[in-house]
C-alpha cells in the first residue's frame, strides 16, 4: 500500500536543511579552491543549479508536494545533479543528506527505497573517493563502502515504512472505532425513538382501556337508564292518554330521552355525533341549534364567517360538543329569550361564539367550576385551544372556544 502524505513534511528540515549544506559548501569551496582557475565557477554553477531546482520544483511549489510524479522527477533531478558534484569533487559528500531528506520526505514506497539507495551509492562514492579503484582491494573497500552505505540506509528506510504502516493500522483502527461509535450513536436514536414509540403506544392503550371502561359505566348506567324512562313513557302512554297541555313537553321528554340515548349509544361504539354523520360542522350545528330552540322555545340566529373548510375530526367533535354543552345551561340557568351562534373560519383557527341575552352571573363563582364547563375547557385545551366565558349579571353570556387549525384548503 503506498503512503499518501496526510501533513507536510517539517519545514526546517526540508526549506533550510538543504539550502544551509549548499551554503556551506560554496564556502569550503571558495576556501579551497583556486580562484584563478574555472573549476571554482563550474562548482558555483552546479551549485547555483541545485539550489534553483529546489527552489522551482519544491520549495515555491507547495501544491505539487503531494503529486507522486512530479516529486519523483524533483528527486531524480537532484539526484543527477548531486552525482555530477560528487564527481567533479569529493566534498560534495556532504550535500548527499539532502537527497536523503527528500526521499525520506516527499517520495512514496517503494520509490523511497529506490531513492534513498541512489543517495547511498553517492555518499559511499564521495566516502570511498580516496582509494584507489584500480586494483582488487581498492574496488572491493569502494564496493563494502557503498554497500553498508545501501544497507544502512535503506534498513532505516525499511524500519520507517513498518513505522508507518503501523500508524495507517492505528489510523484505520481509529476510523473503525469512530464508525462504530457513530453506528451505535445512531443505533441509540433510534432505540429512543422505538422507546417514545412504545411509551406513546403504552399510553393509547391505556387510554382505550379507560374508554373500554367509561363505556362500559355509560352502557350499564345511563343507556340502561335512559332505556328504563323511555319504556315507562311508552308504558304511561299505552295506559292513559296524554292530556293536551301535557303533549308538548311529555313529547319533548321522550324526544330528548331518545336522543340521549343514540347519543350514549355511539359514545359506547366510539362513533362520531349523528349531526356530524353526513354533514360538514356548520350544517351540523345549524341542525343542532334548530332542535334545540324548538324544544325550548328560545329563538338562535346561527352565523357562519369565513370560508368553510375540511377541519380535522376531534375539532368538529369538540366544537359542537362545545355548542351543545353551552347551549344546555342556557336552557337551564340563563332564561334567555334568545341566542346566537357564530362559528368563524379565520385564517390559523376556528371559533366557535355562544351568547344569549340572559340573566348572566358573577364569574367570581366559576372558581369551583361546574362539571359542563370543565369539560368543555378539557376538549377545547386537549386540542391546543383556548375558551373563554365573559358574562356579568343582567347582561347575558357569552362562551368562545378558539382551535387552531393551520389553512389546508377550501370547504365548498
Amino acid at each position: 500500500m503506498s503512503r499518501k502524505i496526510s501533513q507536510q513534511p517539517p519545514f526546517l528540515l526540508v526549506n533550510v536543511v538543504p539550502y544551509a549544506l549548499l551554503a556551506l559548501l560554496v564556502v569550503i569551496l571558495m576556501i579551497v579552491e583556486d580562484w584563478s582557475g574555472g573549476a571554482l565557477l563550474i562548482d558555483l554553477g552546479l551549485c547555483g543549479l541545485a539550489a534553483a531546482w529546489m527552489l522551482g520544483m519544491f520549495t515555491l511549489r507547495p501544491g505539487w508536494w503531494d503529486q507522486p510524479w512530479i516529486m519523483g522527477m524533483f528527486v531524480a533531478g537532484l539526484l543527477v545533479i548531486t552525482a555530477v558534484l560528487v564527481a567533479r569533487h569529493p566534498v560534495f559528500g556532504l550535500f548527499t543528506p539532502a537527497a536523503y531528506i527528500y526521499s525520506f520526505t516527499v517520495l512514496r514506497w517503494p520509490w523511497r527505497l529506490l531513492g534513498v539507495a541512489a543517495a547511498a551509492v553517492l555518499a559511499g562514492t564521495a566516502q570511498a573517493s580516496g582509494l584507489p579503484k584500480t586494483d582488487v582491494l581498492g574496488l572491493a573497500m569502494y564496493g563494502i563502502i557503498v554497500a553498508f552505505n545501501i544497507a544502512m540506509m535503506c534498513g532505516c528506510a525499511w524500519v520507517l515504512r513498518l513505522a508507518e504502516q503501523e500508524e495507517e493500522r492505528r489510523e484505520q483502527t481509529l476510523e473503525e472505532l469512530s464508525r462504530t461509535n457513530r453506528l451505535l450513536e445512531a443505533s441509540l436514536a433510534e432505540n429512543a425513538g422505538l422507546h417514545a414509540q412504545l411509551l406513546a403506544q403504552a399510553r393509547e392503550a391505556g387510554v382505550l382501556d379507560e374508554r373500554q371502561r367509561m363505556a362500559r359505566e355509560i352502557h350499564d348506567t345511563l343507556a340502561q337508564g335512559l332505556t328504563g324512562i323511555i319504556a315507562q313513557l311508552q308504558a304511561a302512554e299505552q295506559m292513559h292518554e296524554v292530556p293536551a297541555p301535557w303533549r308538548r313537553p311529555f313529547n319533548a321528554v321522550k324526544n330528548l330521552a331518545r336522543e340521549s340515548l343514540a347519543e350514549a349509544r355511539r359514545s359506547v361504539d366510539a362513533l362520531r355525533p349523528e349531526p356530524l354523520q353526513t354533514a360538514r360542522l356548520s350544517d351540523a350545528l345549524a341542525d343542532v341549534t334548530d332542535r334545540w330552540s324548538k324544544l325550548h322555545g328560545i329563538a338562535v340566529q346561527v352565523t357562519t364567517t369565513g370560508t368553510a373548510r375540511p377541519l380535522t375530526t376531534e375539532a368538529e367533535f369538540a366544537l359542537l360538543r362545545t355548542a351543545q354543552e353551552a347551549l344546555a345551561n342556557v336552557a337551564k340557568h340563563a332564561h334567555a329569550s334568545r341566542a346566537g351562534v357564530t362559528l368563524s373560519y379565520l385564517e390559523n383557527e376556528v371559533a366557535l361564539d355562544v351568547r344569549d341575552d340572559g340573566k348572566g352571573f358573577d364569574l367570581a363563582r366559576l372558581e369551583a367550576g361546574g362539571f359542563g364547563l370543565t369539560i368543555m375547557r378539557q376538549r377545547v385545551e386537549e386540542l391546543s385551544g383556548s375558551l373563554r366565558i365573559e358574562s356579568e349579571p343582567g347582561a347575558g353570556t357569552g362562551i368562545s372556544a378558539c382551535i387552531p387549525c393551520p389553512l389546508t384548503g377550501s370547504g365548498a
